[in-house]
């Protein structure tokens, strides 16, 4: 009789995750993983191809929220305007319930450069997603590529600030502060005003 599988993708990456922070990533196999979770592993193997890709589970479903939040822009949108309602629509997909699961998660893939080339990897191919959503809506090179990558740094700021069990803001908003915060660094850096030609700029 096959055993019950309700939710079995999240009770796979649950019982993996666990298992890494209980006895390393190395020493885990994908038949305890699956005993864990109380599937079997042809299960596991239905939602996943190796144990490496438990861990990264939402990249697919993150993937499409940006492209999709980018095209269903407004067509007055500037591309950072794009972008930041690309970054609302991914963040609101983490629940408070997964920050105690982020908080674990991060160890595990600081400590395996398996995981860490990995890790670049989904967050290439999110870029990726983004710049490519960015030019169907007509915004060229670099502006669309320098658009993504600015969203990914704000993401990247406020999800390290998010995955503290002891946090209490939402991601969603830590995310829209650490982007309003790049967006005027870009802007402040072309106020500086450069010595004329010739001239040398003083220094102390």
């Amino acid at each position: 009789m096959a055993r019950w599988e309700p939710n079995a993708r999240v009770r796979l990456v649950r019982a993996a995750l666990d298992l890494f922070a209980e006895q390393g990533y190395d020493a885990t196999t994908v038949k305890e993983i699956a005993d864990r979770a109380g599937l079997t592993k042809t299960t596991f193997f239905r939602h996943f191809p190796d144990k490496r890709e438990v861990l990264f589970a939402g990249q697919d479903l993150h993937t499409r929220l940006l492209a999709e939040a980018i095209a269903e822009a407004p067509d007055r949108a500037t591309p950072l305007e794009a972008v930041g309602a690309a970054l609302d629509a991914v963040t609101a997909a983490f629940t408070e319930d997964r920050r105690e699961f982020s908080a674990a998660l991060r160890p595990v893939i600081a400590g395996h450069s398996e995981l860490q080339e990995r890790s670049a990897l989904k967050r290439a191919k999110l870029a990726e997603a983004m710049t490519g959503a960015l030019h169907e809506r007509g915004v060229p090179e670099p502006a669309a590529s320098l658009a993504a990558e600015i969203g990914l740094r704000a993401f990247d700021r406020a999800f390290e600030q998010w995955a503290d069990p002891a946090g209490r803001e939402a991601l969603t908003d830590l995310t829209r502060r650490a982007f309003d915060e790049l967006r005027a660094a870009m802007a402040a850096l072309d106020q500086g005003r450069p010595a004329p030609r010739g001239e040398r700029t003083p220094t102390a």
